[in-house]
């Protein structure tokens, strides 16, 4: 009996440590002035535990919200700097990956809540309060490279990336007006008595 009674305090503490960990990102936007406001936030490992996500087990950043509210929408931009530890693709190991993103969201005020973009949402003009710990997030995970590589392994791999970049320069990238702009580089760099072999053979 002692031993379930124990197990239900431990269970309601993790469950209050998790609504304190997520309340730090509640941002109450009712009564708001039309002005700036600025938000200081920092989590760890208890963030990424509680955002139901298995991407991301440890790391520690601090974020800085900027939020600008007008009479039809609020702006929210995130400035996010930290190290998350991630699992490299090739060996497993471990390793640290710095994060530093800014990215932002648009808030419009409707009658309704919908996400229109992945940087606009319409949210009901009734809310007192929003939490952004899910853009924060979303911002960290965006910044990660897609292919998690050890920095000793990166090298190698940065090369083969740039001879794949010059490839698809070459053969997708390129436009016309890139195109016409070259050639009319070369004619100019073209010697006069070559220009007029050029006229002979017409």
């Amino acid at each position: 009996m002692f031993f379930i009674k124990l197990k239900h305090i431990t269970f309601a503490l993790l469950l209050t440590e998790k609504v304190k960990e997520l309340s730090k990102y509640n941002i109450d936007i009712y009564g708001l002035e039309d002005k700036q406001y600025d938000y200081d936030m920092e989590s760890g490992d208890a963030f990424f535990e509680e955002m139901e996500q298995d991407l991301i087990e440890h790391g520690q950043f601090k974020t800085h919200v900027t939020l600008n509210k007008s009479a039809t929408m609020i702006q929210l931009r995130f400035h996010t700097e930290g190290s998350v530890t991630l699992a490299c693709d090739r060996t497993l190991e471990p390793f640290e990956e710095p994060i530093d993103s800014d990215e932002r969201i648009i808030l419009k005020f409707g009658d309704h809540n919908e996400e229109l973009t992945e940087e606009i949402e319409i949210i009901s003009r009734n809310t007192n309060r929003i939490n952004v710990a899910r853009y924060v997030f979303d911002f960290i995970a965006l910044s990660l490279p897609v292919k998690k590589l050890h920095p000793s392994l990166r090298t190698e791999e940065d090369e083969f990336d740039l001879e794949d970049d010059e490839e698809e320069g070459t053969l997708v990238y390129t436009s016309g007006e890139t195109e016409e702009g070259e050639e009319g580089e070369e004619e100019e760099k073209i010697d006069p008595r070559w220009e007029a072999l050029k006229n002979l053979k017409k």
